[in-house]
């Protein structure tokens, strides 16, 4: 799993038909900053409306994965989303001149190829993993769903599935590395049922379906003249139903394409939990529905996790200790109020300060019963988040950090000598012309201590 973010180092297109809105559509892919995560645009509507790619803007499941923001809409997002989260790259902006992504040959290959002809470029910043500590799980005893999120330090993806057919058998697929995405899981194309294509084509759904990028399956022998009213739907003059139950015979691409197709549609689903995940998936039966759903539990434990004291490995290196701090920050004794960086991602950073009782203020403030002064709890938060600020550059040395802004400081009980302060800082927005946003916290065991909102200016150091 990649440790740092990623975009891609060119704009790149492709122009291809929407499988449902059968419209002809310009998909350009475009490089985006650290932070700015997966995003579409809908560039043919006026003043060009965003459609961020997280769940929560999620309007329809029932025939592949829609979007909608402010009016703009944009479908069938699964397949693109998962050459994206398969070859885990970060931050991308998705500009289409239609409502619909390309369904191309019905699998994520061709954006998989596109994402590597544009280049993969890393970033200076570190991927904002969130992982699984608790499992999260989905059920849905009426349709025999049940998908769950367990933990595990990697991304792993288990799906079975199962549609009572004499065609297609109960299959499983695997994904144990999302580095074998490409090899294994991103060729693999959509399926549908003979028996669902008219419900669909009479929804006015399937405008673009072809047999060119969709695996189209009979399950029971089907007449010619039915075989001949297929034909006019996919615009064919000439369809047959091959030995297999596929028609045209249509070789598949592994035995178990159809559940490795439903892997890819996991994992493009999942992207819109809008972080990459360290959990092993398992999924009996998942559709966009239930993928959907998994994602929406994810981001509420995410949101949960947000307002507990942060947690750390206790027994793994710092990102920087005392010595990595003094180099990136300008504070010295006894202003140095920052012992070590537990982690750090581009939007969060985690560190110590451990309190002790021959420090300087504890001579004058309260020294017969020795507070640590709020200001300096204040400051070691602003330092943690200095450390922030300044990776984010990609150059640190060439700044200096100042604090520029102090609002909504709360204090909540007293630090003494012998606590150890855990510091969470978290970016309330994109860095943007050198000014970040942030939401800090101190910590003493499970109890808030201090929580304070800072603004912070990065100032290019004048060159001698």
């Amino acid at each position: 799993m990649n440790t740092k973010q990623s975009t891609i180092g060119s704009e790149v297109s492709v122009k291809g038909v929407g499988l449902h809105s059968g419209e002809v559509v310009t998909l350009t892919l475009c490089p985006a900053g650290i932070n700015e995560g997966i995003v579409f645009q809908r560039i043919d509507i006026e003043n060009k409306p965003k459609v961020p790619a997280l769940v929560e803007f999620v309007v329809d499941t029932a025939r592949g994965t829609v979007l909608e923001k402010d009016g703009a809409k944009v479908q069938t997002t699964e397949h693109v989303l998962a050459a994206i989260g398969g070859l885990q790259v970060d931050n991308v902006l998705i500009k289409l001149d239609g409502p619909e992504i390309p369904i191309m040959d019905g699998s994520a290959m061709p954006f998989v190829e596109l994402l590597e002809k544009a280049g993969l470029v890393e970033q200076n910043a570190l991927r904002n993993y969130f992982t699984i500590t608790e499992a999260v799980q989905l059920n849905n005893p009426d349709h025999s769903v049940e998908l769950a999120a367990l933990p595990l330090n990697d991304y792993r993806l288990t799906v079975m599935v199962d549609y009572n057919s004499k065609v297609l058998s109960s299959q499983h697929a695997q994904l144990h590395e999302i580095g074998n995405f490409k090899e294994h899981i991103a060729s693999c194309r959509t399926f549908v049922f003979v028996h669902e294509l008219e419900a669909l084509y009479n929804a006015g759904l399937i405008k673009g379906g072809d047999i060119n990028n969709a695996i189209l399956i009979a399950e029971d022998e089907v007449s010619e003249e039915r075989v001949a009213e297929l034909a006019k739907m996919l615009g064919k003059n000439k369809l047959t139903i091959g030995k297999s139950g596929i028609v045209n015979d249509e070789p598949l691409k592994f035995k178990n394409e159809p559940a490795r197709h439903k892997l890819l549609d996991l994992i493009g689903d999942l992207v819109l939990v809008g972080r990459p995940l360290k959990a092993h998936i398992l999924a009996a039966r998942p559709g966009h529905a239930s993928n959907v759903a998994l994602a929406k539990k994810i981001t509420k434990v995410i949101a949960e996790a947000s307002k507990a004291p942060p947690t750390f490995d206790v027994d793994a290196e710092p990102v920087f200790d005392v010595n990595g701090i003094a180099k990136l920050l300008p504070h010295r004794y006894p202003f140095q109020l920052v012992d070590k960086i537990m982690s750090l991602d581009g939007s969060t950073v985690v560190g110590i300060k451990n309190i002790t009782m021959n420090e300087p203020q504890f001579m004058g403030h309260f020294p017969d019963n020795p507070v640590m002064p709020g200001v300096l709890q204040v400051e070691a938060i602003a330092q943690t988040g200095g450390v922030l600020v300044l990776t984010s550059t990609g150059e640190p040395e060439a700044y200096w950090p100042y604090l520029v802004g102090i609002d909504k400081c709360r204090f909540f009980r007293n630090v003494l000598p012998g606590d150890a302060l855990v510091i969470r800082c978290s970016l309330l927005m994109p860095i943007r012309m050198g000014v970040a946003k942030m939401q800090g916290e101190a910590w003493v065991g499970s109890n808030l201590v201090c929580s304070v909102q800072m603004t912070a200016r990065l100032v290019k150091k004048k060159n001698d």
